[in-house]
């Protein structure tokens, strides 16, 4: 694609970068293909195309965003299925974080909008503000009907049955190998699962420790950042991760580390990018360093000994998160874990279409985002499985919303065949028409 940017613009850092990008890209289309946003809406610029096109006359004319190019960028996902797709390497996740960065510096969104941004920044990636939100929901809930933005609805609706007491595994603090040490790994504990699932640390720390991990929390550790980073608040993303930063480069150079886990896909895509986004900060070289040693946990497990499991009987149906698959391009460790694990694994006949998570997406694009959840509920539902896995809390809070298949991350699962306790939301009873996620 040619651009016109000008000498003067390309010495702004951003916009060199996206120039690139955009140099990139030869209009072929491929990425409309696999874009979940244009498979339900039909809408070209509803695609990575016609949204390269409204980025770039955006950047280059250094307008002011109008109503109709932020709609369509707000739709985007951010799933990064096209950049899986693109045959001519487009980084268009660099390119879409651009945009949403200009968007917030330039536009001024509705006051209903600036609001409910303000406060989804403000609760979801503190897990002690995000528990009291929670308890607010339980008790709005009877109530979600008389909203008349249905985007509170899609808060009200989405909040689980069950909010779990918090586990003080996810206090600073090391865990000893259960077996002669193998690795030292930091454990990113996150934020919103903090508050939502503790199992999923909890069986994490487990199954590390088993398998001969000396397991950390580092002390100021938090928040990756991505949730406010996809909404184009970069000082405060950028505060967030910096704070991840200086917590793991410290047990970089004190005792050491192997590995950053991360449990998280949507976070590990946004850890393991750090370099780029401190690459003109004076952070540059230990942000460098900490991505360069980010894992999703199933690629730690793929370097263990990982003990093959009998028979379990029971069939797996699979969801790979986007920010796994196409995020980190991490497409059959888990798969490969649960069946040396001993279940059988089935996938989604559409494995490459998001679920309609997407960080805050499911609640700020609540039509759109539904109608993907239930189509990937009705193609897992298809493969009549035992239960749903997934390597991303947010994918599990949407399928669960609307499938009464028990839904558990992938680690609980390997933990439980490898001597761990039975995942506790296996022993409920299966909901005909589940209302809300219950996750445990």
């Amino acid at each position: 694609m040619q651009t016109m940017f000008t000498p003067e613009q390309l010495k702004d850092p951003a916009i060199e970068r996206s120039n690139q990008i955009l140099r990139n890209c030869v209009h072929c289309g491929f990425c409309t293909a696999t874009c979940p946003t244009y498979q339900i809406l039909g809408d070209e610029l509803d695609s990575p195309r016609g949204r390269i096109y409204l980025i770039k006359d955006m950047l280059e004319n250094e307008r002011v965003p109008d109503q109709k190019t932020v709609k369509h960028i707000d739709r985007c996902l951010s799933c990064l299925a096209c950049m899986s797709t693109c045959p001519s390497g487009v980084h268009y996740m660099h390119l879409v974080d651009h945009a949403r960065d200009y968007i917030e510096q330039k536009y001024k969104r509705p006051m209903s909008d600036r609001l409910l941004r303000w406060v989804l920044s403000r609760i979801l990636p503190y897990p002690i503000r995000f528990r009291i939100a929670l308890l607010g929901a339980k008790i709005g809930r009877p109530f979600a009907r008389l909203m008349p933005d249905a985007r509170l609805r899609a808060m009200l609706e989405m909040a689980p049955k069950i909010i779990p007491p918090v586990s003080r595994n996810d206090d600073p603090q090391t865990f000893a190998p259960k077996v002669a040490r193998k690795k030292r790994v930091a454990l990113m504990t996150g934020c919103a699962q903090k508050a939502l699932n503790t199992d999923i640390n909890d069986a994490t720390i487990r199954l590390l420790t088993r398998l001969g991990c000396e397991v950390v929390v580092a002390e100021g550790a938090g928040c990756c950042g991505a949730l406010t980073h996809h909404m184009g608040k970069t000082a405060e993303s950028h505060g967030a991760a910096a704070k991840n930063i200086r917590a793991w480069a410290a047990e970089m150079d004190g005792d050491g580390l192997d590995a950053i886990v991360i449990n998280t896909s949507g976070c590990g895509t946004t850890v393991k990018d750090y370099g780029h986004m401190f690459r003109n900060d004076p952070l540059a070289a230990d942000a460098a360093r900490v991505a360069g040693i980010a894992k999703d946990v199933s690629e730690v497990l793929m370097d263990l000994d990982l003990p093959t499991g009998a028979d379990q009987q029971l069939t797996i149906a699979y969801h790979g998160a986007c920010s796994l698959q196409h995020g980190q391009q991490i497409k059959t460790f888990p798969k490969d874990l649960l069946k040396r694990a001993g279940f059988k694994v089935v996938e989604p006949s559409d494995p490459h279409l998001c679920c309609g998570s997407a960080g805050t997406y499911n609640l700020m694009q609540p039509e759109i985002s539904q109608q993907l959840r239930d189509r990937k509920v009705r193609s897992i539902e298809a493969k009549n499985p035992d239960i749903i896995a997934a390597g991303n809390i947010g994918c599990m809070m949407q399928i669960g919303s609307a499938s009464g298949i028990p839904i558990v991350h992938t680690v609980e699962l390997l933990d439980w065949a490898t001597g761990g306790p039975r995942p506790p939301a296996l022993d409920r009873a299966v909901a005909a028409e589940p209302q809300v996620p219950i996750l445990r």
